[in-house]
């Protein structure tokens, strides 16, 4: 769906940067290994979140990663994560309490806030 919602995103991906067909983006290997990535990436901060050195840590090397070696622009997280909170809640819809959302909103700020201090560490410069 991000691909589908932002097809400017797609200009980072050299592998499929050129498909058009979501279904064809959806059997991509190399999409599917990135998101296992991201969503790793995002258990690993959920399961610290009484960590904040360890969260830090871990969007850190997202945020410099992604400036330095992707050269992501970093409103990109803020669309990927508003993404992923649209279909956590289409798909746990009788579960997402308004409580749910909130924890997620908020998770969804950190990550962009920590990710965007990276960048700023770095001196990313479009």
């Amino acid at each position: 769906r991000f691909f589908v919602n932002f097809p400017s995103a797609k200009q980072y991906f050299s592998q499929f940067k050129h498909m058009e067909d979501p279904l064809e983006m959806e059997r991509s290997l190399q999409l599917r290994k990135h998101a296992r990535r991201v969503m790793g990436a995002i258990n690993t901060v959920v399961e610290n979140l009484n960590d904040s050195e360890k969260v830090s840590s871990v969007l850190a090397l997202v945020g410099k990663a992604h400036a330095l070696k992707h050269k992501v622009e970093p409103i990109y997280f803020k669309k990927l994560t508003g993404v992923m909170l649209e279909v956590i809640a289409e798909e746990y819809a009788n579960d997402f309490t308004p409580e749910v959302h909130g924890a997620w909103t908020k998770m969804k700020t950190l990550i962009y806030t920590h990710v965007t201090a990276a960048y700023k560490e770095v001196g990313w410069a479009q």
